[in-house]
């Protein structure tokens, strides 16, 4: 099962920094976006939530909830966090059940050898529950503010 855009994101609950969970039902009457990146305290992966964390308020004001998820264990995300003050959870998906539901594991490449892992990816739900949006294969410069107003454009009707 995977999502799927224009239908409802089926509910989840998971591991999250701060010794929370986060289940998407609860976030319900509010968007969500839930962006996925391949590994914690990497370059493109700071940046990414850098831009995040910098649009924050932003989000706030469109009634926007933030979430970043990664395979790292929580002790790696909560580091993270913490370093480069990300103002948001970070949700740990060790065992992949939210990679496979939003079908983000794609085979990649790294110094010529083949492996799956994470590609970047960012979808954007409705305060209903419904996939409004989503970007595979995202490139970080820029994106965080694509997805913003895509939000704001969301939450303005």
């Amino acid at each position: 099962m995977s999502v799927t855009l224009g239908e409802p994101v089926p509910d989840f609950t998971a591991t999250a920094t701060g010794d929370t969970s986060v289940t998407l039902s609860g976030l319900k009457g509010k968007h969500v976006v839930v962006y996925f990146y391949p590994k914690a305290s990497t370059p493109g992966c700071t940046t990414e939530g850098g831009d995040f964390r910098d649009r924050k308020a932003a989000f706030d004001a469109a009634n926007t909830v933030i979430l970043g998820v990664s395979r790292d264990g929580l002790r790696a995300q909560e580091n993270f966090k913490a370093k480069q003050g990300f103002n948001f959870a970070l949700i740990s998906d060790k065992d992949e059940s939210l990679c496979r539901l939003f079908d983000v594991i794609k085979p990649k490449k790294l110094y010529g050898k083949e492996h799956l892992g994470i590609e970047r990816s960012t979808f954007l739900i409705d305060a209903d529950g419904k996939l409004a949006r989503e970007w595979r294969g995202v490139k970080v410069k820029g994106h965080a503010q694509e997805v913003l107003e895509a939000a704001q454009a969301l939450h303005a009707g």
